[in-house]
Parts: structure tokens; sequence; C-alpha cells
């Protein structure tokens, strides 16, 4: 058991998730992470797991050893996700599985077994990530931005159905940021959407853990069912 606050993050191999690893074992969270493949290397205060975030008896699995060696999880992030970006034409159903399984059942699964949990607690902190492809409507991202406005709706209902508890779940909404996700995208595409930001620059790590750290906060108890589009995109 610990005495510090336990925050959960998904997706932790690389990219935002091994930067909200670092920032926060920095800020005196105990935290636990997960993805299909090992840590690349030892964080004090870090715990991983190996699974698939949309494995139900994995997910079921790794939650119960939490709850014996920890006791209990104060705040979930759930950065883990995939995305494909192809023409409707183009894209297989296969495709639409994987993007699905991981994006949306992988959110729901963690938000499930975290909130019971906190349920016990009777205190919580959940955030979602969302996407500017929803509202941008992006051509090519028909799917990505389907799955991720699931996880919106999802944000939206378990605000409410979670509310009772003292849990709130909100989700962040980033830009395109420099990682392996967009590494892809042609330049032209990645300039034309830059440009249909108020601010026309890439995000950045810190615009993202900026939006957690309010979201987390003990003060932020009366802020649910929000969803934070960043670059200023509505």
């Amino acid at each position: 058991m610990t005495n510090r606050k336990v925050m959960l993050i998904t997706g932790t191999r690389k990219g935002i998730g091994r930067y909200l690893v670092e920032y926060y074992t920095e800020r005196g969270y105990e935290v636990i992470g997960c993805s299909r493949g090992a840590a690349e290397e030892e964080i004090r205060h870090y715990h991983h797991y190996c699974l698939d975030v949309a494995d139900e008896p994995k997910v079921k699995a790794m939650f119960a050893d939490i709850a014996g060696k920890h006791g209990h999880v104060d705040v979930l992030v759930n950065n883990a996700g995939i995305a494909s970006m192809n023409h409707l034409l183009l894209t297989p159903l296969q495709t639409v599985e994987n993007i699905f399984s991981t994006n949306v059942f992988g959110t729901f699964l963690f938000c499930r077994e975290a909130a019971k949990l906190m349920r016990k607690s009777r205190y919580g902190r959940i955030v979602n990530f969302a996407t500017v492809a929803t509202p941008l409507r992006l051509e090519g991202e028909a799917v990505y931005a389907a799955s991720k406005a699931a996880v919106s709706s999802l944000t939206e209902v378990m605000a409410r159905e979670l509310a009772p508890f003292r849990i709130t779940v909100n989700a962040v909404g980033p830009t395109p940021v420099k990682t392996d996700l967009i590494r892809s995208v042609p330049q032209a595409k990645m300039d034309a959407l830059i440009d249909r930001q108020a601010v026309k620059r890439f995000g950045e790590f810190r615009d993202i853990s900026n939006v957690i750290d309010f979201f987390i906060r003990e003060d932020s108890d009366f802020v649910t069912g929000q969803i934070v589009y960043l670059g200023g995109v509505s």
C-alpha cells in the first residue's frame, strides 16, 4: 500500500504517455502504466504492465493486482490510442475494428474498472483523450474521428453516472503533436490542418499536461463532462 496519490496512465511506452509518466512521477505521484510492450527503462515510482487495453481478462487481472498492491487509484488518464489515416474507400474493416478496440473499448474498460476502485474511496479523476479531428471533420480520418467522438460521448455520460461517487470525467482534445501517430501524414496535410487552428503551431506535450493538471486538481471537483480542444479549435 502507498500513501502517495496513485495515477494510472495507458499507452506509456513512448510519446505522450512516456512524457506523462516522467512528468507525474516528478510531481509526487505513484504512476502505473501499461502498453503492449515492455517499458524501456526503470523509473522510480513507476510500475509497468504489458497488456492490450481491450483485453478484458488481462485488464481485470491488472486492476486486481493494483488493488492488492496499492489499495486505490486516484487518477486515470486514458492516453492509449491508435489511428489510421485513409480515405473511407480504402479502409479495411479490420482497421476499423482495431481502432475502435483500442480507442473506445479500451477506454471503456479502464474507466469501468478504475471507477470501481474510485467508488470505494469516494474520490477519482478520469481524463480521456479526444481529438480535434472530430470537430474539424478531417478528411481521411473518418474512423479515427468517429472512435474519438464515441470517447467524447462516453465522457459526457460517464460524468453524470459517476458524479454521485465524487468521480469527475473529462477529456482533452490535442491538436497534432509530433509523435509517431502523425509521422506518416504528408506535410502539406499537416500544414493545412494547423492553418485551421486559431493558434497556428503544433501542440506540445506541456499543452496536454497543462489541461490534465487542471482536471485532476482537488479544487476541480465541480468540473466534469467537459471536452477541452486545444489550439483554439471548437
